[in-house]
């Protein structure tokens, strides 16, 4: 027969409830140390970031952009009149003379163009040499009938003093003398009045053949169009140099104003740099400059900045000084460094991934043992290609990273291994 004994069945609920006391605390201990740890700090290895020192001392600003040698005279040929290209004579890479026939064009209508406009020019100058005869002719006429006049008008001039003086001596009645007076006068006038009419003669003769003249000058002006305009049709460099562009092909059609060929003197070029419009606002004309074309080293002068931005962009053209590399061609990829200014005092370092002038960010310090680094708040001043000012946060001797770290940016230290 069992006996129900109620005091071990009270300790052992008393023994449990204490076991459970004591695991909660131990749990609770557990989580309030956990939660105050420190996460682990991440590892890198050395050569996996880029490492800069920071230094003092002079400091050369320059921007950087990619470009293209470009010829500093270029011709850009195109067809003055409609026509048919016929033959080409040479192709790009062939050396021109400024007389040198690149192609030939036909155009037939242009041709019957010319000779008609050389006819008219004709007729229109035997019409002038007719109208001259025939003027000439007219003013000789009225000459003689004037010569003719003055005689009569003189001889009425000598028999009116005849007459005066008979009358006088009473040799001659009074009314023959007032005739002979009379006739005098009115010869008089009327050798007056033709001088008047032989001037007016004269300026109205010049003023048809001016404008005999006029037409000529007309006919022949239209005539030089014309034939220069066949004589465009062989096409010509123009310059001394080399054939670039030839967009044309034999039996074309080409428009008035369409782009035949293209020449350009290859022994004069200059460098077209595209310079990040962010960069280009210190980039003057006379800053010198560096062009690397993969074959050697140009130096050169800035000597045209392009007013507007292009593509993010701005074009600088530079003049090239020093003797060109071999290879050197037009459209060649080059690279260019344009010197904006030499600071003579600065601290600086290596520019850091996204660093910008006048910016702030916070990159990694080393300490002083260079076992691991930390998030350190750093503002930039000035900067360059590669190079950036350094206003405040770093001094000289500092090593930090330059490498991109925002993937370990809520880590305020990383270790270097």
């Amino acid at each position: 027969m069992d006996i129900e004994r109620p005091d071990l069945k009270k300790a052992k609920r008393k023994r449990r409830i204490f076991y459970a006391v004591i695991g909660s605390g131990l749990l609770a201990t557990a989580w309030v140390g956990l939660s105050q740890l420190e996460p682990a700090v991440p590892s890198l290895d050395q050569g996996s970031v880029w490492v800069d020192t920071v230094k003092r001392g002079p400091l050369l600003r320059e921007v950087r952009g990619i470009g293209v040698l470009a010829p500093e005279e270029n011709r850009l040929i195109s067809a003055q009149t409609t026509g048919r290209v016929e033959r080409l004579l040479i192709f790009p890479g062939t050396r021109v003379e400024i007389d040198t026939v690149i192609l030939v064009m036909n155009n037939p209508q242009l041709e019957q163009e010319v000779e008609n406009a050389r006819l008219e020019l004709r007729a229109s100058e035997t019409e002038l040499v007719s109208i001259e005869v025939e003027l000439e002719g007219r003013m000789l006429e009225m000459e003689a009938n004037h010569a003719q006049l003055e005689a009569n008008y003189q001889q009425a001039l000598l028999e009116a003093e005849l007459n005066e003086e008979l009358f006088t001596e009473g040799l001659v009645a009074e009314l023959a003398f007032k005739r002979s007076e009379l006739n005098a006068e009115q010869l008089g006038k009327r050798v007056a009045l033709d001088l008047r009419r032989i001037e007016f003669q004269g300026k109205s003769q010049q003023s048809r053949l001016d404008t005999q003249q006029a037409q000529i000058e007309q006919l022949q002006a239209r005539y030089n169009l014309l034939t220069s305009q066949l004589e465009a049709q062989q096409v010509r460099a123009g310059i001394e140099g080399v054939l670039q562009r030839l967009p044309v092909e034999i039996g074309q059609q080409v428009a008035p104003g369409e782009i035949l060929a293209e020449v350009a003197d290859p022994s004069r070029l200059k460098a077209v740099v595209e310079i990040a419009e962010t960069q280009a606002k210190d980039v003057m004309p006379g800053q010198t400059a560096r062009i690397d074309t993969r074959n050697g080293i140009i130096e050169g002068v800035v000597m045209r900045v392009d007013p507007t931005v292009e593509n993010g962009t701005v074009a600088v053209d530079v003049r090239l000084i020093s003797e060109l590399p071999r290879g050197a061609r037009p459209d060649l990829t080059i690279e260019g460094n344009i010197e904006l200014e030499r600071l003579a005092d600065v601290i600086y370092v290596g520019r850091p991934a996204f660093a910008r002038e006048y910016g702030s960010m916070e990159i990694y310090r080393f300490e002083s043992e260079g076992t691991f680094a930390v998030r350190t708040p750093v503002n930039f001043g000035l900067s360059s290609v590669s190079d950036i000012e350094v206003s405040n946060g770093l001094t000289p001797g500092d090593r930090v990273i330059l490498s991109d770290t925002s993937e370990w940016a809520e880590h305020p230290r990383i270790k270097i291994k």
